[in-house]
């Protein structure tokens, strides 16, 4: 069994567990378990912040076969009577045994009950090393950290990108993750559509996941913002492969990317367009759709109820012309994960499109959680995102 350390929006966490894995069960607040056949991969994960199996031993007998050197040892303590003291006494237990059997052992500091994801990271406890070790405690049950966040990669990948634009909006790289994880197991190079590809945060994501990627766009300076990030991401990162198809010409602004991206594996980039989603003909085949929708304008205070009516129109009319035109381009059972807009209102709740019943009658089934609202938002955003998972009838 594993264990997920969740986000701090832990029901959009659990919702992309879901998708992938099998018997996941919320344990509280901060964790969540589940099954897979195969060791889950903490860096495909947009929603974990850290990934742990479950210790067959007592955590002195995992820590006593550990190869000879120094060890360094933290512990997260998750029970439910857990503060930093007795995370700390956990830690300094384990270490007094070990030392008295001749080991050299470093304890971590803890400042909480349990290590932040940074400071995990930062002290090599990633599952990486054997000797250094993060432990989580959950009342009597124990668990090794087999994977860690990592936080500063997607800073990287986030704010060292050529090409960016406050105005469009900032798709965290995170969050892009968590919209193709939503479209549930996908094989290896499995084609996904971004119809509304922006700055290509979606297309980045989905090729370092090892798919194929298919971008459009209404406004062109976006597709060669796209263009310039997805070569500056071959230029960073090491792919398999060393062709690229050329791009298809059926778009005012197809773009052929095939010298820029020397190292993604072969066609990975399927093409890039200037399109209208609500009218476009794609071309086949599509595997799965991830997406953020338009946004409406951006906003630093809350709407009045004028202008809230009228950003729900215009917002509704463009979600609703796309999932109606590709409605009738993709097969049954392909999966449409889009983010909408939701707004932030004086009570602190988000008013939502409330599209739902059109996208039935458009020949969609729509995951019951999503009709309960799963809403991605900083503290106090004004406008956040509201993702809708979906699945072509």
């Amino acid at each position: 069994m594993y264990l997920a350390v969740l986000g701090r929006q832990s029901e959009i966490s659990i919702a992309e567990l879901e998708a992938l894995f099998d018997d996941v069960k919320k344990k509280n607040d901060y964790l969540a378990s589940f099954e897979s056949k195969d060791v889950p991969n903490i860096d495909r994960l947009g929603g974990s912040l850290k990934l742990a199996e479950k210790l067959d031993m007592k955590p002195l007998d995992y820590l006593a076969k550990l190869p000879e050197g120094k060890i360094t040892i933290g512990v997260s303590d998750y029970s439910k009577k857990a503060s930093r003291k007795t995370a700390s006494m956990e830690a300094l237990k384990l270490k007094k045994i070990l030392v008295r059997h001749g080991r050299s052992v470093r304890v971590v500091e803890n400042k909480d009950a349990v290590l932040s994801t940074a400071t995990s990271l930062h002290n090599g406890l990633s599952g990486k090393n054997e000797r250094k070790v993060e432990l989580i405690k959950v009342d009597d049950d124990w668990y090794k950290v087999i994977g860690v966040q990592d936080i500063d990669a997607y800073a990287r990948r986030d704010q060292a990108r050529p090409a960016r634009d406050a105005k469009v909006g900032m798709l965290p790289p995170k969050l892009a993750q968590i919209l193709i994880n939503l479209c549930g197991p996908l094989k290896p190079g499995s084609i996904i559509l971004d119809p509304f590809c922006g700055t290509g945060v979606v297309l980045q994501e989905a090729l370092l996941m090892g798919y194929r990627v298919y971008g459009t766009d209404l406004n062109e300076r976006m597709i060669e913002y796209s263009s310039k990030n997805l070569k500056w991401l071959s230029e960073k990162y090491i792919f398999s492969g060393t062709r690229v198809a050329p791009a298809r010409r059926h778009g005012r602004s197809a773009l052929i990317l095939g010298r820029n991206l020397r190292n993604v594996p072969e066609n990975s980039i399927l093409s890039l367009n200037q399109a209208d989603a609500t009218n476009f003909q794609w071309e086949q085949p599509i595997d799965a759709v991830a997406c953020e929708g338009y946004l409406g304008k951006p906003m630093s205070k809350i709407p009045t109820e004028m202008e809230l009516k009228k950003q729900k129109q215009e917002c509704g009319a463009i979600a609703i012309g796309f999932l109606k035109n590709i409605a009738g381009q993709i097969k049954p059972d392909i999966p449409v994960v889009i983010a909408v807009p939701a707004w932030l209102r004086e009570d602190g709740v988000y008013s939502r499109l409330n599209i739902l019943d059109e996208i039935d009658k458009l020949g969609y089934n729509v995951n019951n959680k999503s009709r309960e609202g799963l809403i991605y938002s900083r503290e106090k955003q004004i406008v956040a995102r509201d993702i809708l998972i979906l699945r072509k009838k």
